[in-house]
């Protein structure tokens, strides 16, 4: 009984959407699953890629499930003593974040593993049983303007909206000619290929900084007891026993014999605005905030902004500024390419290089290296929601680099970023060519993506 479910664009929309030839996801014998209540699981979190990995909605990214450095895995005992509450996916089915402010990400799961557990805050479309709708194009249409619109249109409109199984299962898809299902699929498994090679390319610029660094190979060691002295702790201002785990002593004593800065006097570091929800409006400027971005790019965002109200030039997005992470998933850095009229939350600084010995490529590798990926784990420990003070970032330890191994580490995360957008294009015209279709027909659909 919203009224927004009833506006003129929504019901356009609808009128669309049920005038193509097609089924709902029920009618296709679709299955939606989703992980119930279950017992606090932090505690087995593992980097161990030998057991079961969990798909939470940082997993998805730009449209792909994506397993990364951030990833957790749980072992088997976990999901044998939680069957009924932890569900689990299989390649080839399809998650969706189900809400707040990731409401409606779209990822195909991908045969890397052979199963995966599920968070609570996915929902898992079961594509086995489809016959009639490829799987590929079924994420495409999800992940189209016209599946989004009737994801967001439907979810549930409470102070938090989210999307209920009945939703997904209910959903109308409409249905296209073989052929066009298999020009869809060629052009995102062209995109995972293209993906695939952009994330060799990162870990090998990566390799690069390591290998120079002489810490390649280092694994960090895991001790359970540190003996502290009361001085210690009175200097650190911290008393959670996190804090002062050996690796991070390890780490610090790496950093301290090579050649260093601290990141305050490599960049100026500046806050930007928090405007809070009431301020979201559905056009303006675009608003960036944690869930928009990761380090190969920025995701459309959700959330707009009145331009008169909240623009301000001086924090705007700027070529090469690094927006930087600081509250929720922490440490995530990504190097603004080209000048843009937009605006971030306050839980994304903004970081302008003001030392010419550090080229923005290389100062955004290392930020997302585990070098500083460890010294956010030590400075945020010891609290439920991760925050990352601005005071801690401006200590954080940047070690420095030859001039020819930054423009060799520049040149490496290039290409990576450039097989990356190749990636994101071809994902795009798989989305694009299934509205063209809904709205002109697959014959020209067909001929935009030929």
């Amino acid at each position: 009984m919203d009224s927004e479910y009833y506006s003129k664009d929504n019901l356009k929309l609808e009128e669309l959407i049920e005038n193509t030839e097609g089924r709902t996801i029920d009618e296709l014998n679709g299955k939606v699953d989703c992980s119930a209540f279950y017992p606090a699981i932090t505690g087995f979190y593992t980097n161990n890629k030998n057991l079961i990995p969990f798909i939470r909605v940082n997993e998805i990214q730009n449209g792909l499930v994506r397993l990364s450095s951030e990833t957790v895995y749980l072992p088997h005992k976990v999901l044998d003593d939680n069957q009924s509450t932890i569900s689990i996916a299989y390649p080839g089915d399809i998650v969706i974040a189900k809400g707040g402010n990731t409401l409606a990400k779209v990822g195909l799961v991908t045969d890397e593993y052979s199963k995966y557990a599920t968070c609570r805050d996915v929902i898992i479309l079961r594509t086995g049983d489809i016959e009639a709708v490829n799987k590929y194009y079924l994420w495409s249409f999800l992940h189209s303007h016209y599946g989004q619109s009737l994801m967001w249109r439907s979810a549930s409109q409470t102070g938090q909206p989210h999307i209920t199984l009945p939703i997904i299962s209910n959903m109308h898809i409409p249905e296209f000619s073989k052929d066009f299902q298999v020009a869809v699929e060629e052009l995102y498994l062209l995109s995972v290929e293209k993906m695939s090679l952009a994330e060799k390319k990162y870990s090998e610029a990566e390799g690069i900084l390591l290998s120079e660094l002489g810490i390649r190979n280092w694994i960090p060691v895991r001790g359970h007891v540190s003996i502290r002295g009361f001085n210690e702790v009175i200097e650190a201002e911290r008393i959670d026993a996190e804090y002062f785990q050996p690796q991070y002593d390890e780490l610090l004593l790496i950093l301290s014999q090579i050649n260093h800065k601290q990141l305050s006097t490599i960049a100026n570091i500046t806050k930007s605005i928090e405007p809070g929800s009431e301020a979201y409006q559905n056009d303006g400027i675009p608003f960036y905030r944690v869930a928009d971005i990761s380090k190969e790019g920025l995701t459309e965002p959700k959330v707009f902004l009145d331009e008169k109200k909240y623009y301000k030039e001086e924090l705007a997005f700027k070529k090469d500024t690094i927006l930087f992470s600081k509250d929720g998933s922490i440490g995530i850095a990504y190097k603004i390419e080209e000048d843009m009229k937009a605006m971030s939350s306050s839980a994304l600084l903004h970081l302008s290089i003001v030392d010419d010995s550090v080229s923005p490529d290389y100062l955004a590798l290392v930020l997302n290296s585990k070098i500083v990926k460890m010294q956010a784990e030590r400075d945020s420990g010891g609290s439920i929601i991760q925050h990352w003070r601005p005071e801690e970032i401006e200590k954080v330890i940047i070690p420095i680099v030859e001039d020819s191994v930054q423009l060799k580490i520049e040149s490496v995360t290039k290409e990576s970023f450039a097989l990356m957008k190749e990636s994101a294009m071809l994902l795009d015209k798989a989305k694009n060519a299934v509205e063209i279709a809904i709205n002109k027909g697959e014959m020209v659909a067909l001929q935009s993506i030929k």
